[in-house]
């Protein structure tokens, strides 16, 4: 993996975002992983929303508690893991550890399509280490760059995960009708052996970047083993706490979005594999207009707007969207703020919350971070989804579920401006 200042992508990279020479291989290694990790997960993640849509609504709402639970286990044991093993060794064990679970999925679905036990394993799986491997990535980061370089740079950085998230459904569109959707998950494994090769070179880039900045990228185990240290973090910080209700309420507008959707797709597609093909499409509409927005936007108006304006836009449109949807409920309508949403999270919402991590010191980094990007995170989607159930089987009309979908939106803008001031 080259990381010349005079190759394609450096020229590329360099016309969206100041970046210094010194700084150029590590926003290079970088780019290239958070790409071959995105790549990855947005390949299967076509194929966890067609389970879905199989296992129906009822038990997607189950299967979200029990993503809460896992989700708490797996942080649980990384925050011990993360205290005893050096991270040039941990953090791309992870990524092995995806590739064999995803290649073992394949295998056994490959074999037994129908088996709807391993169907939902897989979707519980992918449901908790979408957010997990995300969270390591980001964590990394913020070990090797400063806080002013994290608003010239992620946004830049970011980047490289959008256009990883609109080459990896083109893919499975392209491909899932010969090989069908064990095939995909190979090929999601594929991927992430590729993105162990660019862990390490992140990791040497780091080190080599670190010798000649202000940054620090000690190696050494982070803090001590305890299970609970992410909790506790979070716990005794005000401003964590401020960090997880803007995860919860971010999480809660996007189940209600989500839960929609799985009915909708449902009564219009009969054919699973169809099912994968249309979500790959919606997933590489939206990452085309990602990528656009990062590449030009996000990170000029994080230097020019700060970080406030990148976590208050995205819900402030969801609190319309939200009432577009009460005063109409049409499939336009929902499809429109489905992709304002996550063009909005990708572009400015998650290099935004990363920003907020900026002003921690490197323990609260990986661990209550992550506490916060998985289990708080999915502790937020299974309540939602408890919640709209409940309202649903009370008979509640759509446009009232959307009227209080509107007021989330309107209490997580609060919470981010709130929190982005806290950040200069």
């Amino acid at each position: 993996m080259s990381t010349s200042g005079d190759s394609f992508l450096a020229r590329l990279l360099r016309r969206s975002a100041r970046i210094e020479p010194n700084e150029m291989p590590a926003v290079i290694a970088a780019f290239v992983l958070f790409f071959a990790v995105f790549a990855g997960y947005f390949a299967v993640r076509p194929v966890r929303e067609t389970v879905g849509t199989i296992l129906g609504r009822e038990r997607v709402e189950d299967l979200f508690v029990v993503t809460w639970i896992v989700s708490i286990a797996v942080v649980m044991l990384y925050a011990t893991l993360v205290a005893r093993i050096r991270r040039a060794i941990l953090l791309p064990t992870i990524y092995g550890a995806v590739a064999l679970l995803l290649a073992t999925i394949g295998l056994v679905l490959k074999i037994n399509p129908a088996n709807t036990t391993v169907a939902a394993i897989f979707y519980v799986t992918i449901s908790v280490l979408n957010l997990f491997i995300v969270s390591v990535f980001w964590s990394f980061l913020l070990e090797i760059f400063s806080k002013e370089q994290t608003k010239r740079l992620f946004g830049v950085i970011a980047v490289g995960g959008t256009a990883g998230a609109l080459v990896g459904p083109v893919l499975t569109d392209l491909l899932v009708g010969r090989i069908g959707n064990p095939g995909v998950l190979f090929m999601g494994a594929v991927l992430f052996v590729i993105a162990i090769g660019c862990q390490r070179a992140l990791i040497h880039q780091g080190t080599l970047f670190a010798a000649t900045t202000a940054a620090s990228t000690d190696d050494r185990p982070v803090g001590s083993a305890n299970p609970f240290a992410g909790l506790m973090l979070v716990l005794k910080s005000p401003y964590l706490l401020g960090i997880a209700v803007f995860m919860l309420l971010l999480s809660s507008v996007t189940t209600f979005l989500y839960m929609e959707q799985l009915d909708i797709v449902k009564k219009s597609f009969t054919d699973p594999e169809l099912r994968t093909q249309v979500f790959s499409r919606i997933d590489y509409i939206v990452q085309s207009l990602t990528i656009a927005f990062q590449f030009f936007l996000t990170g000029r108006i994080a230097q020019r707007f700060g970080v406030v304006t990148l976590l208050t836009v995205v819900p402030l449109l969801m609190v319309a969207g939200f009432l577009g949807l009460a005063a109409s409920g049409t499939f336009m309508v929902l499809a429109m703020t489905m992709v304002l949403r996550r063009v909005g999270e990708y572009a400015f919402i998650r290099p935004g919350r990363e920003m907020l991590y900026s002003v921690v010191d490197t323990e609260t980094k990986y661990k209550a971070k992550s506490f916060n990007d998985v289990p708080v995170y999915r502790g937020g989607d299974a309540l939602a989804a408890q919640v709209q159930g409940l309202l649903k089987d009370g008979g509640v009309h759509s446009s009232t579920i959307a009227v209080l979908g509107a007021g989330l939106a309107a209490l997580w803008a609060i919470t981010g401006w709130r929190l982005g001031r806290k950040v200069k």
